[in-house]
């Protein structure tokens, strides 16, 4: 069955679906729902790869290196606590992973300035910079997308994917939470621009640590429809109306709802547009 709709980034292989992943799977397939599940860690990222073969149709694997696993760190927000181990980005355990024929790109990787651990910040970024090149270095001999992950960090990830957009075959930045001038500047590079729950949230009246810009919808209503991707981030970021629920990829539709209500464009046309753009990057 062809989709209807294409949630690019979601986390149905993370324990929040360990009892019922298979069956949220299934319903989104029937609902006319295609995902693509992105790894974190290892871990998380075989398990992507796992998904994705049992579903003989509608799921994909993304398999990459999160920064927050870089370094040991309590992760406490609204959605979620946990304790993250360290992880040494292992180039060639993710080679043999990303070359499965149902993996499609790289990632989620990137920059998290949003905490950063330990006694000396300078270090951490510099380690996250560096698993960062890595996964980009081996997304270009890959040739897949990278699945870009960035907070409070949209001026370092612009320079880096700058130097390295002529090599790479795509890059999402995914969640994004900008304005619409950092959003330029990405889509000035050929980049796809990556929305979900949250531009469904009631904008805040100024720029606060770790949140939405202000100026979000104006960068949703601004970015051509051409470069947008749908995300759900699952089990996070649920949308309006639901928001504090476990999300899934079935609740991918009020995103897409919210990009036609500020576009003033029917949900026919933005469901047929951004799952074409998902369809071509991803090669699905």
């Amino acid at each position: 069955m062809e989709p209807r709709l294409i949630d690019t980034h979601a986390h149905v292989n993370f324990n929040a679906f360990k009892d019922d992943g298979d069956v949220v799977a299934q319903r989104a397939i029937a609902e006319g729902v295609w995902f693509i599940n992105v790894g974190s860690q290892i871990d998380t990222s075989r398990r992507a790869v796992e998904y994705a073969e049992r579903h003989s149709e509608g799921v994909f694997a993304i398999v990459g290196l999160h920064p927050i696993h870089l370094v040991p760190q309590e992760v406490d927000e609204e959605e979620t606590h946990f304790t993250t181990r360290a992880e040494a980005f292992d180039y060639d355990a993710y080679k043999k992973l990303a070359q499965h024929p149902k993996v499609v790109g790289i990632g989620e990787c990137g920059l998290e300035y949003y905490r950063l651990p330990g006694q000396d910040p300078d270090e951490v970024k510099r380690i996250q910079k560096e698993t960062f090149i890595q996964q980009i270095e081996l997304a270009v001999e890959l040739k897949k997308p990278l699945m870009v992950h960035s907070r409070d960090a949209y001026a370092d990830i612009h320079a880096i994917i700058k130097e390295w957009r002529a090599k790479l075959t795509g890059v999402i930045i995914h969640s994004f939470i900008g304005s619409w001038d950092e959003a330029k500047k990405f889509l000035d590079l050929d980049c796809h621009i990556s929305f979900n729950g949250i531009i469904t949230y009631k904008p805040r009246k100024e720029k606060l640590p770790g949140s939405a810009d202000p100026g979000l919808h104006e960068a949703v209503k601004n970015t051509p429809l051409d470069h947008i991707l749908l995300e759900t981030d699952s089990p996070y970021l649920s949308p309006a109306p639901h928001r504090g629920e476990r999300n899934n990829p079935s609740k991918i539709k009020f995103v897409a709802q919210k990009i036609a209500e500020l576009k003033h464009a029917g949900d026919a046309l933005i469901a047929e547009e951004t799952t074409a753009n998902a369809r071509k990057l991803f090669t699905i």
